[in-house]
């Protein structure tokens, strides 16, 4: 007994999922310490109108960067070893094709919230914003070998690294320079640090004496993965744009602080658990496929909705002492918000899964699915207010994604819902 007890302490031991979660959240857990100063720190250096333009510019830079994820980083990680030279070779070109056609793309963007909306201040700070794009290419095909080998440890080091950074940098502008720019910039000084830390994460360069694999090769995953993190960018993203039209710029900013203090903390470790499931899951087939599955689902239920529980019901007490008395009125936005991950979480399990699978377009369309119904139900409670805008998007997410999970576990296939194509 006690030998066993003494080899479940060793990490070497624990499901490769558990050691994969492991080293994300313990970087998690890092990065929301400093994160949670920092929210402090721009809570009470500036105004629900700053924070609400820095949400508008934030917003649309999330919505425009999910371009550049067209499912390139997917194809390299289910690359067979015969025709992984070819296939990095050729992500290498395109990840730089993607990456200046989306940097260009949001420059048009913001020249036409500028010149045509009348935002100047957030058309800017999209434009300075088109930056972070010029940083990427040289390290995403890093990124993606490293999770090919499932070195989630070295990946999440890498994620932490800069979000650290990123707090940091934003409490030094914040309190320099109050104002929304001290929340945006950091998002471009820090990219310089996400690729020197991807590109010493695994040592790769293009091998010359192979030729790069077509175009093709990434067709299977291409348009599904975009149109899945489209989707899944649109409900993260669109819901603060919406909130904006329908109630204005104080309550954006009241929407954005308990998004992010409140659901943006549980959110990391949705966004992990895809990216730590998924390489796992594609190394597996059948029962043991099937197993590994149902363990991480109740393995990761067993630490969110704990978590989701405990800030739901502690919001009213450590709100206003942590963030002051001027964001009290944001307290029941983030109780309702944090509920969300929940749903979120069973999302991201199910993604993975039908991605290992090879059936990303059914992943595409129960996220269309959740995406209008929670934006849908945003837009019918905000009519009522900011609460009931809140509620309408949390039950919008559980209305369609708590049926998916017991869909799966009761042995139905996704595309009986959803048909795939080919496969009516």
């Amino acid at each position: 007994m006690q030998h066993a007890i003494r080899t479940l302490m060793k990490p070497d031991a624990w499901p490769a999922f558990a050691r994969g979660m492991m080293a994300y959240g313990s970087a998690e857990a890092i990065t929301r310490i400093v994160r949670l100063g920092a929210i402090l720190v721009v809570a009470r250096q500036v105004s629900p109108e700053m924070l609400g333009t820095a949400a508008l510019a934030l917003s649309l830079f999330e919505l425009v960067r999910v371009l550049a994820n067209v499912g390139i980083g997917q194809r390299i990680i289910t690359a067979r070893e015969d025709e992984l030279d070819a296939i990095c070779n050729a992500a290498h070109r395109l990840f730089w094709m993607v990456c200046l056609g989306v940097s260009s793309l949001q420059l048009v963007l913001a020249a036409t919230l500028g010149l045509g909306f009348g935002l100047g201040e957030a058309a800017a700070m999209l434009a300075v914003l088109s930056g972070v794009y010029l940083f990427m290419p040289a390290g995403l095909v890093q990124i993606f070998l490293a999770m090919r080998a499932q070195r989630m440890g070295a990946t999440a080091r890498v994620a932490a690294t800069q979000n650290i950074a990123d707090s940091a940098v934003t409490v030094l502008l914040v309190l320099a320079w109050p104002s929304a720019w001290a929340i945006v910039l950091p998002k471009l000084l820090t990219a310089p640090i996400w690729l020197m830390l991807a590109r010493r994460t695994f040592q790769w360069t293009p091998n010359r004496d192979v030729a790069a694999a077509p175009a093709s090769e990434f067709a299977a995953f291409g348009p599904a993965i975009l149109g899945s993190e489209m989707l899944t960018a649109a409900r993260l993203h669109c819901d603060k744009l919406l909130v904006g039209a329908l109630l204005g710029t104080e309550a954006l900013g009241l929407y954005f602080f308990a998004f992010n203090a409140g659901l943006g903390i549980t959110q990391s470790l949705v966004t992990a658990c895809n990216l730590v499931l998924f390489p796992h899951l594609a190394k597996l087939s059948g029962a043991k496929f099937e197993d590994e599955f149902k363990r991480a689902f109740a393995m990761g239920l067993s630490v969110v909705i704990p978590l989701v529980a405990a800030q739901a019901l502690l919001a009213p007490f450590y709100v206003p002492v942590v963030f002051g008395e001027n964001w009290i009125a944001a307290t029941p936005y983030l109780s309702l918000l944090a509920c969300a991950a929940i749903p979120l979480f069973i999302a991201s399990l199910i993604g993975a899964r039908l991605r290992a699978m090879g059936k990303p377009m059914a992943e595409t369309g129960l996220m269309a699915i959740a995406t209008l119904f929670a934006l849908s139900g945003l837009c019918l409670g905000a009519q009522a207010g900011l609460t009931a805008a809140c509620v309408g998007f949390v039950a919008g997410l559980a209305f369609v994604l708590l049926p998916a999970a017991f869909f799966q576990f009761a042995g139905l296939r996704l595309n009986k819902l959803i048909p795939l194509n080919g496969d009516q």
